[in-house]
């Protein structure tokens, strides 16, 4: 079953199954046409898609914040230089900065329920969420250089760090963007 498929016995979007497109594949030769979404369908969805992406961001960032945390009660922290300490300290400073942006949300909502500003709280919700994913993406790269720099000699840590995050620059940012480029020359609900 694909994403824009739905079980049978559903009644579409009232019932809570997900689609990520306009329409859903009916037991006809075609796909069946779905009413367009009120503009509270789509707040509501998004807002749960927010909801689901923060859930995978947030479990990482604390893996790794707890494991970046722990780092320094070991015995062999002491015997870092002074540019590995440096590194050590930009990444936790990163890793609690992207922690903060990706549990905002929460905290937002919380603050904000019942107020009749979803639209509001899902706009700085999506962009604490951005904010967060670079935070993130940096904290990783501080990680990996950390770990790298003591375990691989010279500048081959470096060169190493640098392709993973020329790699996550293309998957998190470039791919999408021109994922999004791409269908914006679409006519509405073409190719889902």
């Amino acid at each position: 079953m694909t994403m824009t498929e739905q079980p049978a016995g559903s009644k579409g979007r009232g019932s809570g199954a997900a689609t990520c497109c306009a329409c859903v594949h009916g037991t006809g030769n075609g796909p069946v046409a779905e009413p367009p979404e009120t503009a509270r369908e789509r707040v509501n969805r998004r807002w749960n898609e927010i909801l689901q992406e923060t859930r995978v961001a947030q479990t990482g960032v604390q893996i790794l914040f707890g494991f970046l945390l722990s780092v320094a009660f070991t015995p062999l922290f002491r015997d870092l230089g002074t540019f590995d300490r440096v590194v050590y300290v930009l990444t936790v400073v990163l890793g609690a900065s992207a922690t903060a942006s990706l549990i905002a949300p929460v905290s937002i909502h919380r603050f904000l329920s019942g107020q009749r500003m979803k639209d509001e709280v899902v706009g700085a919700a999506s962009r604490l969420m951005m904010c967060g994913m670079v935070l993130l993406a940096l904290t990783i790269g501080g990680t990996l250089l950390l770990i790298l720099h003591v375990v691989v000699p010279g500048l081959l840590a470096e060169a190493l760090v640098g392709v993973v995050m020329v790699w996550f620059a293309l998957c998190w940012y470039a791919l999408p963007l021109w994922l999004r480029r791409r269908g914006a020359g679409r006519p509405d609900g073409e190719g889902g």
